[in-house]
């Protein structure tokens, strides 16, 4: 077994085909997926679809990168943040707490909903597709 320091300390650890960068065992990470040398995938987190981390990324928590999604730079997507469609995330951004990013959507700063009820965030996604 192998043992890699992913930040929060040593855990068990894997690289497999289209990831050169380090993947906790405890991560979920798709055979599709292409992960850089420098990123990283750890906690329950999981990568599926036609997703590239590379760069200093890192995807951890609970979070989910799915679908064709890009992560790079020294981005961070971690809670339970979902990352799908065909955003980008990159930079230095930080996407985290219950936030959903998709569509065309590219982001280089931070976002969080981390205190909204999922009533809340109805409540936004409906005034959000109203607004003029």
């Amino acid at each position: 077994m192998t043992i890699f320091d992913l930040g929060p300390g040593p855990v068990p650890a894997h690289k497999q085909a289209n990831v050169s960068g380090w993947v906790a065992n405890c991560a979920t990470v798709d055979y599709t997926v292409y992960i850089g040398p420098d990123a990283q995938v750890y906690d329950n987190a999981t990568v599926s679809g036609n997703v590239r981390v590379y760069g200093n990324a890192k995807v951890y928590g609970n979070a989910s990168v799915l679908d064709n999604a890009q992560v790079f730079g020294e981005a961070r997507v971690f809670n339970e943040a979902v990352v799908f469609d065909y955003a980008i995330v990159g930079g230095d951004a930080k996407v985290y707490g219950k936030v959903k990013i998709g569509g065309d959507v590219t982001l280089y700063g931070t976002i969080s909903f981390l205190d909204l009820s999922d009533e809340a965030l109805e409540d936004y996604e409906e005034w959000f597709a109203n607004r003029d």
